[in-house]
């Protein structure tokens, strides 16, 4: 689902999120940081799962500029885990989860222990200790994806999701105004959805906006894109 906001404010997460709980993944944008945190029960209406795609850029960055061999080894690391996820991609999530017990979850822990040794070998005010310190500091929420089959290793497809959107907005600047950017929301939600769904937008689109004026109000959701079936094509010949 895509929700319009005029600017990075963090009490737009909120507002979106206010009636929602369960587990947020995300990058470290500051404005997630009172969702994570315990409530009047200790609990929080959040657990965190951090994005590996977003620590491996840094390790990424660093390698490219200045071919760190420490960076190298990161990303050599980091990528031996999305190797595992390649070959449980699409699975149900106890297996998932049972594969990362038994593959991944060593080679995690293996990170950690490396990665703490290299911080007190490297300076401490540099962009590869900036790197190691980031993923530390959020370790537990990095290794949320060991604990929970559902949880993936980096909010990729969230990422892939919006780039239309920020390729679009270089052909759409000075056009319509924020209730044209709702307006986009909305469609953006349909179609991207129908896609995940295997469907056709155009075809689905199309059906709905045809059959939806007689459609009964209780069966409403036939026409979600998970239960959605193309009406019937009735054809006759003149006699």
């Amino acid at each position: 689902v895509y929700y319009f906001a005029p600017d990075w404010k963090e009490e737009h997460v909120h507002h979106h999120l206010r009636q929602t709980s369960g587990i947020l993944q995300a990058d470290g944008y500051k404005g997630y940081g009172k969702l994570y945190e315990p409530g009047a029960d200790g609990i929080g209406r959040f657990r965190e799962a951090a994005c590996w795609a977003h620590w491996r850029r840094d390790f990424h960055d660093i390698w490219t500029s200045n071919k760190s061999e420490i960076a190298r080894e990161a990303l050599d690391r980091i990528g031996a885990l999305y190797d595992i996820e390649r070959d449980i991609a699409g699975q149900p999530a106890d297996i998932r989860l049972a594969a990362r017990q038994k593959h991944s979850k060593a080679k995690v822990e293996a990170l950690r222990v490396w990665a703490e040794a290299q911080l007190t070998r490297i300076p401490g005010k540099g962009d590869l200790a900036s790197a190691f310190r980031y993923g530390l500091s959020r370790w537990h929420s990095f290794c949320l994806f060991l604990e929970d089959g559902r949880v993936a290793m980096d909010n990729n497809a969230a990422e892939r999701a919006l780039r239309p959107i920020g390729i679009g907005r270089k052909n759409w600047l000075f056009a319509g105004a924020d209730t044209g950017a709702e307006t986009l929301a909305r469609a953006m939600t349909i179609i991207e959805t129908a896609k995940m769904n295997g469907i056709d937008p155009q075809a689905y689109l199309a059906d709905v906006l045809d059959r939806i004026h007689d459609h009964k109000i209780n069966r409403l959701d036939e026409l979600l894109p998970w239960n959605w079936a193309p009406g019937a094509i009735i054809c006759a010949e003149a006699a």
